[in-house]
């Protein structure tokens, strides 16, 4: 037999033998390799290029939840409810009529107010008739002090002569032109002049008196009201507040909603009696709504307020995105002002990355078109390279 010897210019048989693997040529999977790299590197270029150019200018998260300022529905005044126009989930209008309370109280306290209000301007219309009337009696006694004055000086008057009359009869009481009973009668005519003199300074003191007496009457009389008009004296001001507080308390008695929003958490019902400051309701103000973006702590360092921010929501999907602007930092974070705080100094601590929730603003008009719920989950993205 003849053997044939191969040819070592012959090209390997790649075909495998039965029951073994089929052999990778090593210049193919040479090639795999270097394909495999280079995809590996412009992904790597792609993410590179990403955060250096994308990455760094902006911050995101999904722990984002919608908020508001919720506006409490409490009435004012206590009593039972007679009606209760609206139903949870129904949209209102600021001003928008939300309940009634029985008003009959109210009503009668109004009404009794607006009496004392009256009674009090015709108190004060009664004390300036009164200081009126008082004048009157005190110019009356002025005019009896002038009268008695010009009594006593008609008095010293007399008294004057009479002595005059006394001392020249006295003088000629030894010649025998005058008797002795002229004398005693002129002396007598002095005594009874003085003693007129005497009654009648009396008579002016007391009327001076009495005119005294008259005008400080009519100054205490007239001291509530002195300086002041029938609407600004102390009393009708008094009896005024009462009507407002009575008029305001009435009009409490309606209960209306003090934004525009949707109703939530209704718990009146027709017949009830509430208290004053009782929760009834809530009014959600769906058209200003805001976002509280829970970001990390070490996302914060570039973030400043008047930063624009992108959101969407799960309610409508990524094909609505929001638009919105930093607006403030909380104070604290969410482990801060937890019930329980985290109590970090103990000995087998774990360092926790913390979040800071940052509040962002919602441009209203996009809320409009796409409304929101308090609640509702958001994704966040603030671009950091924006400025203050």
């Amino acid at each position: 037999m003849t053997e044939t010897s191969a040819s070592p210019l012959a090209e390997p048989n790649d075909t495998p033998a039965d029951g073994q693997e089929p052999v990778v040529p090593t210049s193919k999977r040479r090639g795999l390799f270097i394909k495999l790299a280079v995809v590996v590197v412009v992904l790597g270029a792609i993410w590179l290029a990403y955060e250096l150019v994308i990455g760094t200018r902006t911050v995101s998260t999904d722990n984002a939840y919608v908020q508001g300022q919720n506006a409490m529905v409490t009435p004012l005044v206590a009593g039972q409810i007679v009606a209760v126009p609206v139903v949870e989930t129904q949209t209102v209008k600021k001003g928008q009529v939300l309940l009634r309370i029985d008003d009959t109280d109210q009503r009668i306290a109004f009404d009794r107010a607006r009496a004392d209000l009256l009674a009090a301007r015709r108190g004060y219309d009664a004390v300036q008739a009164q200081g009126r009337a008082q004048w009157q009696q005190a110019a009356a006694q002025g005019a009896m002090v002038t009268e008695a004055r010009a009594q006593l000086s008609a008095a010293r008057s007399e008294l004057a002569k009479a002595q005059v009359d006394y001392d020249r009869r006295r003088a000629l009481q030894g010649t025998g032109a005058v008797s002795a009973d002229e004398v005693t009668a002129a002396a007598a005519a002095v005594q009874t002049a003085r003693a007129r003199v005497e009654q009648v300074s009396a008579s002016v003191a007391q009327q001076e008196r009495q005119r005294q007496a008259a005008i400080a009457n009519r100054a205490a009389t007239l001291a509530p009201i002195t300086g002041s008009s029938v609407d600004s004296a102390p009393a009708v001001q008094q009896a005024a507040a009462a009507l407002e507080a009575a008029r305001i308390d009435l009009e409490r008695t309606v209960v209306r909603a003090p934004v525009d929003g949707v109703v939530a958490q209704l718990s009146a019902q027709v017949g009830q009696m509430v208290q004053r400051g009782a929760p009834v309701m809530t009014v959600v103000p769906v058209g200003q709504l805001y976002v509280d973006a829970n970001f990390k702590e070490n996302q914060l360092g570039k973030v400043r307020v008047g930063q624009a921010a992108t959101l969407t929501s799960s309610f409508y999907g990524g094909d609505v995105v929001f638009h919105g602007r930093v607006i403030g930092f909380a104070g604290g974070t969410g482990a801060a002002f937890a019930p329980i705080p985290a109590q970090n100094a103990s000995g087998n601590w774990i360092k926790v990355v913390q979040r800071l929730p940052v509040r962002i603003a919602l441009d209203p008009k996009e809320l409009a078109a796409h409304p929101l719920r308090v609640g509702l989950s958001m994704d966040a993205e603030i671009d950091v390279a924006g400025g203050d």
